[in-house]
């Protein structure tokens, strides 16, 4: 049943993903109503996994790449439409939605969907806290990678002396640097807490807060990235053009702590 509602969500969010970009070419104002309403079939197929998982297996997510590639799709829709809440431009859904897609995507191209035999250091409810603090303050993140190549895009459309048809269907630069800013300031502190119970996690399942594995590692030097950044913001009013650029770089980071050290690294987490 889990393999139903996955390909259900896959359809769904390529949907919402295509109406995205196509936004960007014909602002019909249907276009954006349809992609949303698609995230929303999108999400009610993606509970419907992680159910089904959690029916067979007890734990509905975070126990393979599988899963957890599905959670942090799921994570990016809810903070895209969270943001949305407050600031009602679509746009944005064309450069942040499309990462959803591909981790959707990927985690159709994978070998092993089955619910296999637990490992007994997954068998911790701090696993699921973990997980979702982590992965929202990931998906917020997403969000300001999203409005940061935005916001370089929008910048160099305005020095332009012949603005292309972009300039016309992307947020203003103040809008972009303020969603970059409430993205990271929401999204730094789950990335803490999600640090903080992972560390609780090792010592519950290995007996050690912290072991300086790899994936333990990059999630130090992600959140000093962070840290970083809106150290710089708040003391220094680092804002546009720097803030995107770091923003770029701090979501690359969280890329490559996620994926990256699974198949370059030796991790045990």
């Amino acid at each position: 049943m889990d393999l139903v509602f996955f390909a259900g969500s896959l359809f769904f969010l390529f949907i919402s993903t295509l109406h995205y970009l196509l936004y960007l070419v014909y602002q019909n104002p249907v276009v954006p109503h349809v992609a949303r309403f698609s995230l929303y079939l999108t999400l009610a197929a993606q509970t419907g996994f992680f159910a089904a998982r959690f029916a067979q297996g007890g734990i509905p997510f975070g126990t393979n790449m599988y899963e957890s590639l599905v959670f942090f799709s799921w994570c990016i829709i809810i903070a895209y439409l969270l943001v949305t809440v407050k600031y009602q431009v679509p746009a944005v859904g064309a450069f942040v939605i499309p990462i959803s897609f591909i981790l959707v995507a990927a985690a159709a191209f994978l070998p092993d969907k089955g619910i296999g035999e637990i490992p007994p250091a997954l068998k911790s409810y701090w696993l699921p806290i973990h997980v979702t603090l982590s992965f929202m303050g990931d998906a917020l993140f997403a969000m300001a990678f999203a409005s940061g190549v935005m916001y370089l895009i929008q910048e160099k459309q305005l020095k332009s002396k012949k603005p292309g048809a972009l300039y016309y269907r992307l947020p203003n630069l103040d809008v972009l640097d303020m969603i970059n800013y409430r993205a990271l300031t929401a999204g730094f502190p789950l990335l803490t807490l999600g640090i903080i119970t992972g560390s609780i996690w090792a010592q519950y399942a290995w007996g050690s807060y912290w072991s300086w594995d790899p994936k333990e590692t990059w999630s130090l030097i992600t959140w000093m990235i962070f840290a970083a950044l809106l150290h710089t913001r708040l003391t220094v009013g680092w804002r546009g053009r720097r803030a995107a650029i770091l923003s770029i770089i701090g979501f690359l980071a969280v890329l490559f702590t996620f994926l990256g050290v699974n198949l370059l690294l030796n991790s045990y987490n």
